[in-house]
């Protein structure tokens, strides 16, 4: 049985989401098309041509957006104008910024222009002379010594110390992948350039070691290092976004949300005999964990759970189709080190303990994904989160996903794990005090990703708040630091949730709460509209206008 598109009702009109004009879907699918091409092209960050081939693009792309007339009638046409030309735009102050961030370490990449130049010569098909090659090849051994001989006189922070070690990186990946493209396939650059690239490739590996050494932390344990981007980049990230706040004020939120947690996690201790002691109440709960082999049987169960009640209050639409094909996969050690709970989607891959782990990390793997953490994430990761999300997107509107943000996407899942609180999922204390450990974690991420981000507290000083302010183990806490600051997550990611979910609980009070829309009616049609800015949610389903502030925690 396949899958009908939800009406969304309004009172005063019968608006539903019809199928988006061909020639804005064609166009938004066009683009990404291109943007995907471009970056296959030009995979190097470093790259100046790629830098350039990419903005020229991009201008082009948004005056042609800007010449769009779509029918003023038309609502979803008009949202892809808006969501395309913020998407270029967004693009475009990325490739500037990408631009700053490169020149605040030039003095440390004397040899970048060298190695681009390669990468270059390759990407643009221009014949390539042995002989000459393997001169450059020598002429960047030199230029990287005089590099690493200057360490100690660079004046830099150590964090653009260490982003200088992420450049050499990268440019160490191309010059390997322009050296396996002719090596073999042409005897004569072979015979000149083997072994002076085998020079200058390890010249470049211990050039990067020795930034890391120098800028990098010190002490026991694989080390925690991430970028701040800095208050600008916060604030240009939060416009992209249509967030409309600036950092202090998002962290104003963060803390009355986490106020309000700790409320009612007190009250869930003093039921369970604990008092105040919210931490013993929390101890108590991290040691009901299912035995070792038991975890992927109550992952089915919760899942089940989960499932049958959005089916008896008619919550959402959950085809058939997408509560028979989840999956679930078990994440290995390695991963848990920067991943140590749950992650989503189609399948759902789950953390747990191996017996390959040592004594101490066995147990705090089991007491981080206890019976009530996991059936506080479990919804999360699936239905109504993210594997629901997932398969609508593939099904409706899939030209949006170029709009992908994660306030909309963890956003969401984030909102569920508040509405199924409000509408009475969890029935025991055991169970509140699950789902509010994880609603204190969001509330936690926004104050501890901005204050890093900001240069305001250090990674060491984030893992010691998650333990403090949330009662993480402290293994987990520096799984969590080391997943946000790595390079996987744009600086707002892990914020997203939290102020994604109170967004889409802001806008469920406007339609739903107003009687406007039903509830089912409601959570089908941000499904069923695609990805993108929250806003233009609510723009497009409440009839406001593309261009106008939405203030949605005043």
């Amino acid at each position: 049985m396949g899958v009908s598109l939800v009406p969304v009702l309004v009172a005063a009109m019968s608006l539903t989401l019809s199928p988006a004009p061909p020639g804005l879907a064609d166009r938004v699918q066009q683009v990404a098309a291109d943007l995907g091409a471009l970056d296959r092209k030009w995979p190097l960050e470093l790259s100046p041509r790629g830098l350039e081939s990419k903005e020229t693009y991009l201008r082009s792309a948004l005056a042609d957006a800007e010449t769009l007339r779509p029918d003023p009638n038309d609502r979803e046409a008009q949202a892809d104008k808006a969501l395309l030309r913020l998407e270029l735009g967004q693009r475009l102050t990325q490739i500037a910024r990408a631009r700053t961030r490169q020149a605040e370490v030039a003095a440390l990449l004397p040899f970048r222009e060298t190695v681009t130049a390669l990468d270059e010569s390759l990407r643009e098909f221009k014949p390539v002379d042995g002989r000459a090659s393997a001169e450059t090849l020598d002429t960047l051994v030199d230029e990287v010594k005089t590099a690493r001989g200057s360490i100690d006189s660079a004046q830099v922070t150590p964090m653009r110390g260490l982003r200088a070690a992420g450049y050499t990186a990268d440019l160490r990946r191309s010059l390997e992948g322009w050296f396996r493209f002719y090596d073999g396939y042409d005897p004569e650059f072979g015979w000149w350039c083997r072994k002076p690239f085998e020079a200058a490739a390890t010249a470049l590996r211990e050039y990067e070691d020795a930034l890391r050494t120098k800028f990098g932390p010190t002490g026991d344990g694989a080390p925690i290092t991430g970028d701040p981007v800095g208050r600008d980049a916060l604030i240009e990230a939060l416009r992209a976004d249509l967030i409309p706040y600036d950092p202090e004020r998002l962290v104003e939120i963060a803390r009355r949300e986490y106020a309000w947690c700790l409320s009612e996690m007190k009250k869930a201790s003093a039921e369970l005999g604990f008092g105040d002691d919210w931490l013993r109440a929390l101890e108590h709960v991290k040691r009901l964990h299912v035995a070792p082999g038991e975890q992927p049987e109550l992952i089915r169960e919760l899942a089940v759970e989960a499932i049958a009640f959005l089916k008896e209050r008619d919550l959402v639409t959950v085809p058939p189709l997408a509560e028979e094909t989840w999956r679930m996969a078990m994440m290995s050690p390695e991963q848990q080190l920067v991943s140590p709970f749950f992650l989503g989607g189609e399948s759902i891959v789950v953390a747990f303990p191996t017996d390959a782990m040592g004594h101490d990390a066995k147990l705090m793997s089991l007491r981080g994904n206890n019976r009530h953490f996991a059936r506080a994430t479990v919804q999360h990761e699936l239905i109504p989160g993210h594997h629901l999300q997932q398969f609508m997107n593939a099904r409706y509107r899939p030209y949006r996903n170029l709009f992908s943000t994660p306030f909309w996407i963890e956003g969401w899942a984030l909102y569920w794990e508040m509405r199924l609180w409000d509408l009475g999922f969890p029935k025991t204390p055991e169970d509140r005090i699950g789902m509010l450990f994880w609603r204190m974690h969001r509330c936690a991420r926004i104050e501890f990703s901005l204050g890093f981000h900001l240069g305001e507290m250090s990674a060491a000083e984030c893992v010691e708040f998650l333990v403090q302010k949330v009662g993480h183990e402290r293994a987990n806490a520096e799984a969590e630091v080391r997943r946000s600051f790595g390079g996987q997550y744009p600086p707002l990611y892990q914020l997203a949730y939290m102020i994604g979910g109170l967004q889409f609980r802001s806008l469920h009070t406007e339609l739903v709460g107003s009687g406007r829309m039903t509830e089912k009616a409601f959570h089908d049609a941000v499904l069923q509209a695609g990805q993108m800015p929250v806003a233009v949610v609510r723009a497009l389903l409440a009839g406001h206008d593309f261009e106008a502030e939405w203030r949605f925690d005043d």
